[in-house]
C-alpha cells in the first residue's frame, strides 16, 4: 500500500518531470531548427562547425528529454489510479511510449550531419525531420488529447485548461510539418500542464468523474 507521502509526492514529480521536459525538448527543437533552417527540403545540406555543434548540443539533450517525459507520463497515470479508464488509458500509454520512440529515432537519423568525414546525408536529414514533424508530432497530438480526456474525465484540469490541450493536439494532428515550428506546441503545452499541477490547487479525484 502507497503510503501518504507517496501519494502526496507523486503530483509534485509529475509537475516538475513535465516542466523539465518541456524546457529540455523545446531547447533541442530550436538548436536543431536554427543549425537546419532549411528543414528537410533545404538545398543547401552543408553544415559548419557552429551547426554542427548546435545539433550535437541538441542530440545530448534528447534522451534526457525523453526520460523525463517517461517520469511525466507514469505520474500522471498514477494519478488516475483505479478510475482510469482502460481504453484511453490504452490509447495514453501507447502514444508516450510511440513518441519516446520516434524521438530518438529522429535523433539517432538526425546524427547523420555530425560526421566530419563526408558530406551530410540529404536521406538522413529528410528522414529525420518526417519522423520528427509528420509522426513523432502526431504521436504527441493523441498523447495530449487523451491527457486532457482523462483530466476532464477526473475533474482535475479546468475547462480552459482541456480546451487548451485539444486546441494543442488539433493542431500537430493537423497542421503537422506544415508550419515552421509548430513542433513547439507540445512541449509548450508540457509546460502549461507541469506548471498547473505544481500549482496543486486541485488534488486527483477531489470531484465526481465527468462523462467524455
Amino acid at each position: 500500500m502507497e503510503s501518504k507521502h507517496e501519494r502526496l509526492g507523486t503530483p509534485r514529480a509529475a509537475g516538475i518531470a513535465g516542466v523539465v521536459f518541456a524546457l529540455l525538448i523545446a531547447a533541442a527543437i530550436v538548436l536543431v531548427r536554427i543549425a537546419l533552417p532549411g528543414g528537410a527540403d533545404g538545398d543547401d545540406i552543408t553544415v559548419d562547425a557552429g551547426q554542427r555543434h548546435a545539433v550535437q548540443t541538441a542530440l545530448a539533450l534528447l534522451p534526457f528529454a525523453g526520460i523525463a517525459f517517461l517520469w511525466f507520463m507514469g505520474a500522471l497515470r498514477q494519478q488516475a489510479g483505479e478510475a482510469e479508464d482502460r481504453f484511453i488509458s490504452t490509447v495514453f500509454l501507447g502514444s508516450g511510449l510511440v513518441f519516446v520512440a520516434t524521438l530518438f529515432g529522429s535523433a539517432a537519423a538526425a546524427g547523420t550531419v555530425l560526421d566530419e568525414s563526408q558530406q551530410p546525408s540529404p536521406f538522413g536529414r529528410h528522414f529525420a525531420y518526417t519522423l520528427l514533424t509528420t509522426y513523432t508530432m502526431r504521436m504527441a497530438a493523441v498523447f495530449i488529447f487523451t491527457t486532457s480526456a482523462i483530466g476532464r474525465r477526473l475533474g482535475v484540469f479546468p475547462r480552459p485548461l482541456v480546451v487548451l490541450g485539444y486546441l494543442a493536439g488539433l493542431t500537430l494532428l493537423v497542421v503537422g510539418a506544415d508550419l515552421p515550428w509548430s513542433e513547439l506546441v507540445f512541449p509548450g503545452w508540457a509546460l502549461v500542464v507541469g506548471l498547473y499541477i505544481l500549482g496543486g490547487r486541485r488534488p486527483a479525484g477531489s470531484r465526481p468523474a465527468a462523462p467524455l
